[in-house]
């Protein structure tokens, strides 16, 4: 019995155990066990997506989700950790036995390495072949990482067609209208007995009396007007002398008296003893050398009389802007003592010769001064802006220029990350933008920020080019 008993229970215990090892090939799905329940419900960490890229490992990316031509979904990277997928097995190398010729090998993730041969990356990718005459690389091209372009703060602008103005400034000086200034002198010997206009700075009207004057040579020639004038009354006197009056009249006129004292002579037949002067223009008496009672010479300047309604700026231009300056050129002016007030003229003359001390030019400006607020030798701040007349020209921005003293390039933008640096022969500059009279055209992309990484990443793809280049053979 006790045999018997020991048989059933060693069959009782296999019979559990196959039970059990039955239960334990569940999945943990259908039986979780607390250990894996627990497991499950651990939460995932997460990553943070970096960009998105073609699931055949071709170099293409994309900021967002998205299928290929196959409809296949892009395949995420992740911040730190290239996404875990098992790359497709490498194509057999047909095309280099066949029409397409391989120029070398590129590195699967855009990097400026290729290899003569076939090789892998670090990660096990297969380097990217590149035959002759494909688009993807031409050889001048050099291609970024969107990530890399994302984070780098890569900015383009479109070549366009603009009028190139160039700000020269410099600086002038406030000067009088030269063509607007009178003298006032007597061109006979007399004595001033009264003043009218007596003070500098005075306003004057054309015709209004600046000063009472005797003179013996206007009496004289007065006298012998008078004299005409009763000899053509007289009955029977034939003398030429006193028939015609021109002789007369034209005498006065040479002493500088004016018509209608003229006038009043002769009709009148009176010979007033003192004549009150004339102003001969309108305009501020800037200069003033008379006084009362004083004896003054034929000749003598007595008055210096300025129209101010308009005024000169003497701008001194330097030696090499002086080409892009031309008659009729615009010109914004500021004065020192009107900071906030802006007159607009134009260039009127350029004088001939140069400055040696300081190789400067100096340039006229004429502005309107109807309210009289520029003084002569006011200090101005001159803007030319040259070239505002000229037509339209294509323009790159100023700050996508990578100069090298030698040459001048340019990047320019042909999708995809890539970017082809391009040499450039640059004209005028002005108002952040240059000239370009050679290397692109209107409508192309030009990189204006983050452009010498882009010239790094280039000048790097060439190196290594030049360094994996296979020797010829000898």
């Amino acid at each position: 019995m006790s045999h018997i008993r020991i048989a059933i229970a060693l069959a009782l215990a296999i019979g559990v155990s196959a039970i059990g090892g039955y239960w334990y090939a569940y999945p943990p799905t259908a039986m979780p066990t607390p250990a894996a329940a627990q497991q499950t419900s651990a939460p995932a960490v997460e990553r943070k997506i970096l960009y998105y890229r073609d699931p055949s490992g071709a170099p293409f990316w994309s900021a967002t989700p998205k299928q290929d031509s196959a409809g296949r979904d892009y395949l995420p990277v992740y911040d730190g950790k290239e996404p875990s997928f098992d790359p497709p097995a490498p194509k057999p190398q047909a095309a280099a036995t066949g029409p397409r010729k391989i120029l070398y090998y590129r590195n699967p993730m855009g990097l400026p390495d290729t290899s003569p041969t076939p090789k892998k990356d670090w990660m096990g990718m297969d380097y990217i072949a590149v035959y002759e005459g494909d688009e993807q690389d031409d050889g001048t091209t050099v291609k970024i990482s969107l990530d890399k372009i994302q984070r780098s703060g890569v900015r383009t602008e479109t070549v366009e067609a603009r009028v190139l103005v160039q700000p020269i400034r410099t600086v002038g000086t406030v000067k009088i209208d030269e063509r607007r200034l009178t003298i006032v002198a007597l061109r006979s010997d007399g004595y001033i007995e009264d003043l009218f206009v007596n003070a500098t700075g005075q306003s004057v009207r054309a015709g209004e009396p600046l000063f009472r004057v005797y003179s013996p040579q206007i009496q004289q020639a007065q006298i012998d007007l008078m004299a005409a004038v009763r000899a053509q009354r007289l009955p029977g006197l034939k003398s030429d002398g006193y028939q015609s009056l021109d002789g007369p009249m034209q005498r006065l006129r040479n002493l500088g008296v004016p018509e209608s004292r003229i006038r009043e002579v002769r009709e009148t037949g009176v010979n007033p003893r003192t004549i009150d002067w004339p102003a001969p223009a309108s305009g501020t008496v800037i200069d003033k050398r008379i006084i009362n009672g004083q004896r003054v010479m034929a000749g003598d300047e007595l008055y210096r009389i300025a129209d101010l309604s308009h005024v000169w700026v003497i701008a001194d231009v330097a030696e090499n802007d002086l080409a892009a300056i031309r008659l009729g050129t615009r010109v914004v002016v500021t004065f020192r003592a009107y900071m906030q007030h802006e007159i607009e003229g134009e260039v009127t003359f350029i004088y001939p010769e140069l400055k040696p001390e300081t190789r400067t030019a100096r340039v006229r400006i004429e502005l309107p001064n109807p309210d009289g607020q520029l003084k002569s030798d006011m200090y101005a701040d001159v803007v030319f802006r040259t070239g505002a007349d000229e037509q339209p020209v294509v323009t790159v921005p100023d700050s996508a220029i990578i100069n090298s003293g030698a040459r001048q390039v340019v990047l320019v933008a042909k999708g995809e990350g890539r970017f082809e640096p391009r040499e450039v022969k640059l004209g005028r500059r002005g108002d952040g933008y240059a000239e370009v009279l050679e290397g692109v055209n209107g409508g192309e992309e030009v990189v204006t920020s983050a452009t010498f990484l882009i010239d790094a990443e280039s000048n790097l793809k060439a190196a290594l080019k030049a360094f994996t280049q296979p020797e010829a053979p000898k």
